[in-house]
């Protein structure tokens, strides 16, 4: 069961860095429309279209990654209080009971969505440039297997918590700020007195 965790995060971690190349792009085109349009006069058709499609399959396709690295967002205020075990029964309910219903509903939704799409070949009405759009209504469907894959792994590692009583290492990769400072209590982020002097304007407490 470890073996298929450790496939799949490796798997959704591939995917996740390959599109987050998006936001590169993104801001090189958002930036040549802003030097266009306020330097030139000569605003381009095509940069809202790209704000949202490449945006939108960012956010579609990195859901799985950060599913993936536990940084949803959740109301973990009692979580985060609770035992192990306690933990990866309560979520294992919640993934079978809400999680995979609604990712399911997204993939046939999303799946009629983009074939209607694809049956006319659909092309934005937001700006005369007739940017196609049914590849970008695809993703809708791509995000939604993605999260199912994931939701697998997320599962297993329920079940492999709820056996041994501890949650199995995740794919080490980033680490939000929070985790970092209750890991070392904040020590890393105060290596010298001074440095509260500082961080507080200089004045003594």
């Amino acid at each position: 069961m470890l073996q298929v965790i450790h496939f799949i995060d490796r798997f959704t971690t591939w995917v996740g860095r390959s599109f987050s190349w998006l936001i590169l792009l993104m801001a090189f085109g958002m930036g040549y429309e802003v030097l266009s349009r306020y330097l030139f006069n000569a605003p381009t058709a095509w940069a809202y279209d790209m704000s949202y499609i490449l945006y939108g399959t960012l956010f579609m396709v990195g859901g799985a990654y950060t599913l993936s690295r536990n940084a949803h967002v959740r109301g973990d205020f009692l979580y985060r209080l609770w035992k192990p075990r306690t933990q990866a029964k309560v979520e294992l309910t919640l993934y079978v009971l809400f999680f995979f219903p609604g990712i399911l509903a997204l993939a046939f939704a999303g799946g009629k969505y983009a074939s209607q799409s694809w049956g006319y070949m659909e092309t934005s009405v937001f700006s005369p440039a007739g940017v196609p759009i049914f590849h970008f209504k695809t993703m809708l469907v791509v995000g939604a297997v993605l999260m199912l894959i994931q939701g697998v792994a997320q599962v297993c590692r329920c079940l492999v918590c709820i056996r041994s009583g501890e949650w199995p290492a995740d794919v080490h990769d980033v680490t939000e700020l929070e985790d970092q400072l209750l890991e070392s209590g904040g020590q890393d982020y105060v290596k010298n007195p001074l440095d509260i002097g500082s961080a507080t304007g200089g004045k003594d407490q």
